[in-house]
């Protein structure tokens, strides 16, 4: 295959994860990796690499939608992001020194994990009473919607912060924007309210990414001839996804979506037992 088709076809497989990425919120990094690895044969460093300049785009570009709206709770997103942007950098040094075939194998449970998380019921109630610690980091906020402001409260602030240095480590680690173990922290074990958690989550991967891309960087491993298409892709189907968000049933492409994430998952992990990355 020729450089063009290569950068062709990567840019249409980069705008369908977008895409698909947009409308279920796994997010483009679990499509984009499998393609680069499975359907290419990139060392998966370099699909990690790609993957993280990706998340930074996509991330810079929404969050700021949804923090001027007043949905996102930046001060924790920012200090959430301690946790985050810590596990990253030790995640993406650790990934520089372990084996592809294990990188693999767990970037398939961490995409079965995903899946799972996005059939999962979300939580929306708004707790009316929170953590001390929550008060005392002034954690605790609002947000808008259809029926006026709705105050919310947080608990387990330290809970969620240690689940959030996991998340961290792993985004370092697989390249993905571990999005799922974010609303975890914040959906399951704070209490924040589903649209918040979504959208703060969102705000986060872009710090975090790029604090994984910085050692990726140092040691090669972000190619601009693979990174540049995948962006532009990912940035593309994103929109579009933004677009279609409203006009569509989610919930069953979610369903579906999920399976396939799954079988992918399933080959990933067949392939990195197997020694075959």
């Amino acid at each position: 295959m020729n450089i063009l088709l290569f950068t062709l076809v990567l840019l249409l497989g980069a705008y369908m994860a977008g895409l698909a990425g947009s409308l279920t919120g796994l997010g483009g990094g679990v499509v984009i990796i499998p393609l680069l690895t499975l359907g290419f044969h990139v060392d998966i460093r370099y699909a990690i690499g790609a993957a993280l300049v990706a998340s930074i785009a996509t991330s810079s570009g929404s969050a700021s939608a949804y923090v001027k709206e007043g949905i996102t709770n930046v001060r924790l997103g920012m200090f959430l992001e301690i946790a985050t942007t810590a596990g990253a950098v030790l995640g993406a040094i650790l990934a520089i020194y372990t084996p592809v075939n294990l990188v693999a194998i767990l970037f398939g449970v961490m995409l079965i994990f995903s899946a799972a998380m996005t059939l999962r019921k979300k939580h929306e109630d708004a707790l009316q009473e929170g953590s001390q610690l929550s008060y005392a980091l002034k954690l605790n906020s609002s947000y808008p919607c259809k029926e006026g402001v709705v105050a919310y409260k947080l608990k387990n602030v330290g809970g969620g912060f240690s689940i959030m240095t996991l998340a961290g480590v792993l985004s370092g680690l697989l390249g993905i924007g571990s999005g799922a173990l974010k609303v975890l922290a914040m959906d399951t074990a704070m209490r924040v309210p589903f649209r918040v958690s979504t959208t703060t989550s969102n705000f986060m991967v872009g710090v975090t990414a790029a604090a994984s891309a910085v050692v990726y960087l140092q040691r090669g491993y972000i190619d601009p001839g693979i990174a540049f298409p995948v962006i532009i892709g990912v940035l593309a189907g994103a929109f579009t996804g933004s677009k279609l968000l409203m006009r569509i049933n989610v919930k069953s492409l979610k369903v579906i979506f999920s399976i396939a994430i799954t079988l992918i998952a399933i080959n990933m992990i067949y392939n990195g037992i197997h020694h075959k990355f």
